[in-house]
């Protein structure tokens, strides 16, 4: 599998993934693609959807959806996955949906650029800022080289210009001027990094890998006269290679690229039908069982009421006075639900005489003022 996550800057987004799409199957570098109709009336997101082939035989599936940010933008989604082990000499999904250089090339997270070089701001505050963000991002891999002294031409090189194909578009290269680097590591403490003089260190993200450790991939010298930094390209290369939980959002986009899949070959459709047709027909299986469980259940119920009313006329008549109604058995067990209902109020202790004036006290509001009054005694008549 093969995640990335962008933004395009520019106002034609869609424009711009269809004029590519149609351009790479016209010239056979993928084999077909297809924007996918919104089912459900949510303008939210556009889903693009591609297929092509590396290595003349592994089939690479590829989905993109596109939303619109905060920021005015657009930002987009790209899982790809092939039906081998992703291998980095493969050429970048991005390039299936993208051209070469546009407004697409920006980082979800930072906002900066995922081909060229961006300088850490001059602001203490905005570079905190700038790195803390970059340490906290799952989906690219963000790398922070320091300028031991001002490079010229030969040293304003990007890294990507290095990197095996699928690495180029997923990296988001920092570089920190000589003056910068106590700032830059009191930034990083939070995430266990710190950068060296004149070398680089690639950070964590968040969470960070299995198995990452900050020595690891950290680069004591980096060279920056124009040469390839050799080192530096490994540890980015084995940290590309590590075991990394699926970024926010990358499970969702999974799932859509595996189970809502469109752009099928003749094949496949085939395939899903009959899958179709086999989930169908286990669903009538299970409703017919179903069914005729019920039915059994019915008819035992009706067995039992039949033995029930058989037993309820062959028992002998209870003895009864003349002239008194004979009682059926539904009857017989009411009243004997009944009789230990009232069984259950009689078994309540009653209340005492105390509890009768104490009550009777309390109903009476006038009681009081009738105590209160002074009344002489009569005296009996002689």
């Amino acid at each position: 599998m093969w995640p990335a996550r962008g933004r395009h800057v520019g106002p034609d987004a869609e424009d711009v993934l269809r004029r590519t799409l149609r351009q790479l199957k016209d010239s056979e570098v993928i084999d077909d693609f297809l924007e996918v109709p919104d089912a459900d009336g949510d303008a939210s997101e556009r889903v693009f959807e591609a297929r092509w082939r590396v290595a003349e035989e592994v089939t690479v599936r590829a989905r993109l959806g596109l939303a619109a940010d905060a920021g005015g933008g657009r930002e987009w989604t790209l899982l790809a996955e092939a039906e081998q082990p992703w291998d980095p000499a493969w050429p970048s999904p991005v390039t299936r949906f993208w051209p070469e250089y546009g407004d697409w090339d920006h980082d979800a997270a930072t906002g900066l650029s995922l081909s060229r070089i961006n300088a850490l701001p001059e602001d203490d505050k905005d570079v905190r800022r700038v790195l803390r963000d970059s340490g906290r991002s799952g989906w690219g891999v963000h790398v922070v080289v320091h300028e031991a002294m001002t490079t010229d031409e030969r040293g304003r090189l990007p890294l990507a210009r290095w990197l095996p194909p699928s690495l180029r578009h997923r990296i988001v290269e920092h570089r920190a001027a000589p003056h910068q680097l106590r700032v830059v590591n009191w930034a990083l403490r939070e995430f266990g990094v710190e950068v060296p003089r004149g070398g680089a260190a690639v950070l964590p993200g968040s969470p960070a890998p299995s198995g990452y450790d900050a020595e690891d991939f950290t680069v004591r010298t980096v060279f920056l006269d124009g040469s390839e930094p050799a080192d530096l390209v490994a540890a980015v290369s084995r940290f590309d290679s590590l075991l990394r939980p699926l970024p926010d959002g990358a499970g969702d986009a999974l799932s859509a690229l595996r189970k809502d899949w469109h752009v099928l070959t003749l094949e496949e459709e085939l395939i899903r039908e009959r899958q179709r047709v086999a989930s169908y027909a286990e669903a009538l299986r299970v409703m017919t069982e179903s069914r005729d469980l019920y039915r059994e259940a019915t008819e035992r119920a009706h067995e039992a009421l039949a033995a029930y009313r058989e037993a309820a006329e062959a028992a002998p008549a209870p003895h009864r006075p003349s002239g008194a109604p004979a009682m059926s058995a539904f009857q017989q067990l009411t009243r004997t639900l009944e009789r230990f209902k009232v069984g259950a109020k009689a078994s309540r202790p009653a209340a005492g005489p105390q509890d009768d004036e104490n009550q009777g006290q309390e109903n009476d509001p006038g009681q009081e003022s009738t105590d209160s009054t002074d009344t002489p005694p009569v005296a009996p008549e002689r």
